[in-house]
């Protein structure tokens, strides 16, 4: 399979769960609202979320990936199997253990550490409660569900891995639908939900269990013990979990600083959903994609392959990212505008939000290229270099963001975050090419700046298209008008960057059909032909 296939495989997917979680947030506003219960729900579900994208997700598939695909190419699958028995002994252990005593602790945890505002409203507090008990087990399943997408993502086993987290969204729906049309009150669907989602952590874990199971490998339960391998995972993990610990404190001092603002913390979060879908849908996919492939090359010696495969993701990903950013940096007032002004969400907070989207806009191809360059260290066995360029990148954030929020608000917080994401994208990037770990690709070079130029006609084009629709897009327009048109604009904003990136030699039908192929590991880069400009 070819490596932009891989990638439409895992963005496909993912664009399908985001899809779905704003279909899930429609019904909830429907059937919640913003009372109390949504407010217990929403917090109580943080807790195993938090947990989850600080470990399961990130520190432990960028430590697990890299040592499976090397006992796969040193000991085939056997030595993989009992590698992952290793694991899974020791993780199914930890997290019994964790939960038994999160459960225990929960009054304790939500009153002093999640929400101790909610103590003074018992109903509330005992719902949030009630919510996180019954919840947190989604942590466990989807941490062990972490680990087996790993080793589907390592033998080149990417859907079903990819498509196990749209049955959260499902499930939700279903539970929010159920709810909505047979009048059950707002406790019933808190607690419906909470169920839901336990439910949805059950459904992600078998999911990929059978497809592990597919594909060859059966996991035993052993004994927990700290052999070689998880010791080693361990050491590995860590410095991971320390850089996903360092982003969540970065959200959390951003917050505490635009909540001296009124409405900056909400139009922060506004404008974040609009750009996380391509940031999710590409950074993701690549990110997922190029880990293990990028082990198995640099495992089985062919350095030229894993080359090559940095070199092709980076382009792949410039050629999706570099219009997306143009069109949110031009047009991001008539999206935001199409998608949220109507109710209490007035004129003037279209404009407030859509100015951060545009400057999110400029920051959405570091981030993406920050997803594409870490996985060149992480396969290598490296956690602790990226750990520390996210710390360097914290810093930046945080004097920038406390130094311009007084005079610019939240577009001063917004600029602070993108400032230190082209920062810590720099660094990763200067470092691989230093260590020699980042081949030098002619091909990459003299089609990055024709993707610019294709880029900035289209954004020209679309500012200009922009102004004589100018009644179509507005708020007097009816939403159906405003719908046609932005979407039509969308149309030709793509034929128009398309156009100029094939034409310009930006981009090419060899670059998609035959660069992006993955080579067998014994081929080298110089047997491949360059792809005409």
């Amino acid at each position: 399979m070819s490596l932009v296939k891989k990638f439409a495989t895992v963005g496909g997917a993912t664009l399908g769960s985001r899809v779905f979680g704003f279909v899930r947030e429609t019904f909830m506003a429907a059937a919640l609202g913003t009372g109390p219960v949504a407010d217990a729900f929403n917090t109580a579900f943080r807790l195993p979320n938090t947990f989850r994208r600080l470990f399961a997700e990130g520190a432990f598939n960028s430590a697990f990936v890299p040592l499976f695909a090397r006992e796969i190419e040193a000991r085939g699958m056997d030595g993989a199997r009992r590698f992952s028995e290793e694991v899974f002994g020791v993780l199914f252990t930890v997290l019994l253990i964790l939960t038994i005593a999160m459960e225990l602790a929960m009054p304790f945890i939500v009153r002093e550490l999640i929400a101790p505002g909610f103590a003074n409203d018992a109903a509330k507090f005992a719902s949030t409660v009630t919510f996180a008990t019954i919840m947190f087990p989604y942590l466990a399943c989807m941490s062990l569900a972490a680990m087996m997408a790993g080793m589907l993502n390592s033998l080149h086993r990417y859907f079903a891995a990819a498509i196990a987290p749209v049955f959260l969204n499902v499930i939700l729906i279903g539970v929010l639908a159920y709810a909505w049309y047979g009048g059950h009150n707002a406790v019933a669907v808190g607690y419906g939900l909470s169920w839901g989602v336990l439910a949805a952590g059950l459904v992600q874990l078998a999911i990929v269990w059978f497809a592990v199971r597919n594909a060859g490998i059966r996991i035993g339960l052993r004994r927990p013990r700290l052999t070689a391998n998880v010791r080693r995972l361990l050491v590995l993990a860590l410095p991971a979990a320390i850089t996903g610990g360092i982003t969540q404190i970065n959200l959390l001092i951003n917050t505490n600083i635009a909540s001296a603002k009124a409405g900056a913390v909400s139009s922060l979060v506004y404008a974040d959903r609009i750009y996380q879908l391509p940031l999710g849908v590409v950074g993701i996919a690549v990110a997922t994609v190029l880990l293990p492939e990028l082990a198995r090359a640099l495992r089985a010696g062919n350095l030229n392959e894993a080359s090559n495969l940095q070199n092709r993701s980076v382009e792949f990903t410039l050629f999706l990212t570099l219009p997306a950013a143009a069109a949110l940096l031009v047009m991001s007032e008539p999206i935001v505008r199409l998608l949220f002004e109507r109710g209490k969400f007035s004129a003037e907070s279209t404009v407030v939000v859509g100015h951060i989207l545009a400057i999110y806009g400029l920051g959405l191809p570091a981030f993406v290229l920050i997803k594409a360059f870490i996985p060149g260290f992480f396969a290598r066995e490296d956690t602790r270099t990226p750990m520390i360029f996210a710390a360097i990148s914290v810093v930046v954030n945080v004097s920038l963001a406390l130094t311009l929020f007084p005079t610019l608000a939240a577009s001063g917080i917004a600029t602070a975050e993108i400032v230190a994401g082209w920062v810590n994208a720099i660094l990763l990037f200067a470092t691989l090419v230093w260590r020699g770990h980042w081949g030098r690709d002619i091909p990459l070079l003299t089609r990055i700046p024709r993707l610019i130029v294709a880029a900035a006609v289209m954004a020209v084009a679309l500012h200009f298209a922009i102004q004589w629709l100018a009644f179509p897009l507005s708020s007097a327009a009816p939403l159906l008008t405003r719908a046609v048109t932005l979407c039509g604009l969308v149309a030709a904003a793509m034929v128009i960057y398309f156009a100029f990136a094939f034409g310009l030699g930006g981009a090419s039908l060899g670059m998609i059909r035959r660069n992006l192929k993955r080579r067998a590991a014994v081929e080298t880069a110089a047997s491949r032909e360059p792809d005409a400009s």
